[in-house]
């Protein structure tokens, strides 16, 4: 047995072929009963995802302007790059000077400030060449309020009580789909279709996918991956997401208790407790996509420069990189960092250079990829090292790979005991 001083907000791993049981165990939570109708893309388990946002990549805002970033990308470690919509954007109510990414006034259009329809396909081929996968961010709960359907198929629209197309939410750019109009489902669906084809993409991330029909994601899912085995990431929290065909859903509910145990407002222990309950509800296999920030966390709620500040930010994007049932999502700018809101409606272009988190990410990334312990269906067993109010531990697992996690998510120094026999293989002080 030995004991070690842990620095506040530190994280230490230890990777080894096999080592003996920590000090404690404590018992895993139960699997649930009913497992996915499907297989998760094998090159998702290992994989990480890093969002793209193009307006505000670069000076330019184009996919040419971003495309010199791939070798640095590729370098630092990143497999899946998703991008924010692509579509063209609605004119009319539209908010700013160049409006929300997700008020689409054409679904098989490129966004002609992004460059054209040749660009785009340039840049998934080279991503490819590179062993990177390419998602796109997609939108079917709502168009923009001058979409081409609008003309062109009334019908697919709910009518507000003076028959006229209804907004969506208090969302007044935007007009809410009707899915109980068939055609306008076989319509969605072949738009979708359109992108897998023409550009060879190898999934989506469906906006507010919770407000979309399970009967619809049950037609989708299934047709869009008649030819090719698709990621799913599913915007939304409910069971029914995973069930209808969703690879990965989306974990507001850690989310939120991170911030929490960030601020100092809730114990460590807290991670426990929605990991548990959460993965009790979704059927065995669910992935959940981890994040320290996203394009709505950053703009809206001063993600993470706000909520991870500083040296906190270490110890939890740690963690969502190594957590059981998740894949791990960069944001744009994360690894300079940004650390400023970016603009939702405007031109607000991010300033790279100083890259001073890129060699962070690109350890822990090149860890998960070659660590099998680490992958989303490794097995998961927390541990008790120290103070669990302040110091989270687990043990990951997988073809005759371990890996020992500990983070001290406190503002204090903690000592931490831990068996010697774990301490066989490499450890990384991170």
């Amino acid at each position: 047995m030995m004991k070690f001083l842990l620095l506040p907000l530190a994280c230490w791993l230890s990777f080894s072929p096999a080592f003996g049981q920590p000090a404690t165990a404590i018992a895993a939570a139960q699997p649930a009963t009913t497992t996915l109708p499907f297989v998760h893309p094998a090159w998702i388990m290992q994989g990480n995802i890093y969002e793209v946002n193009v307006r505000q990549y670069t000076p330019e805002g184009t996919l040419n302007a971003f495309a010199k970033h791939l070798d640095r990308l590729q370098k630092m470690g990143v497999q899946t790059l998703w991008f924010m919509p692509l579509n063209p954007i609605s004119k009319l109510a539209r908010k700013g000077s160049l409006g929300s990414y997700y008020a689409v006034a054409d679904y098989t259009k490129l966004n002609p400030e992004y460059g054209t329809m040749a660009d785009w396909q340039r840049l998934v081929q080279a991503a490819h060449a590179k062993g990177m996968k390419v998602i796109i961010d997609w939108v079917p709960n709502h168009t923009g309020a001058d979409n081409r359907w609008l003309m062109q198929h009334p019908s697919f629209f709910v009518k507000n009580k003076e028959g006229q197309p209804a907004v969506a939410f208090d969302w007044d750019d935007t007009k809410q789909l009707d899915y109980k109009n068939p055609e306008m489902q076989d319509s969605m669906i072949a738009a979708m279709h359109y992108w897998v084809k023409t550009s060879n993409i190898d999934g989506f991330r469906c906006d507010v996918a919770w407000n979309v029909p399970a009967a619809f994601w049950q037609r989708a899912i299934p047709s869009l991956r008649q030819n090719k085995s698709l990621f799913m990431l599913a915007e939304g929290d409910s069971a029914y997401l995973p069930r209808s065909g969703f690879d990965a859903v989306y974990p507001w509910h850690m989310f939120k208790a991170m911030e929490k145990v960030a601020a100092g407002k809730r114990p460590a222990t807290a991670l426990d407790s929605v990991h548990r309950g959460w993965q009790g509800m979704y059927p065995k296999g669910t992935i959940e996509m981890y994040f320290t920030s996203n394009h709505d966390e950053n703009t809206w709620n001063k993600a993470d420069y706000g909520s991870f500040p500083g040296r906190v930010h270490a110890p939890f994007a740690v963690f969502t990189q190594t957590m059981a049932d998740a894949v791990p999502l960069i944001y744009s700018g994360q690894e300079e960092p940004v650390l400023r809101p970016l603009k939702f409606f405007d031109k607000d272009p991010m300033t790279f250079g100083k890259y001073e988190r890129a060699k962070f990410y690109a350890t822990l990334l090149a860890l998960r990829k070659r660590n099998p312990a680490l992958a989303a269906d490794a097995s998961f067993r927390k541990v008790k090292v120290g103070d669990e109010r302040a110091v989270y531990a687990y043990v990951r697992e997988k073809a005759g790979k371990k890996v020992l996690v500990i983070l001290n998510l406190s503002a204090k120094p903690q000592t931490i005991t831990v068996q010697e026999k774990a301490l066989q293989g490499k450890p990384y002080n991170l």
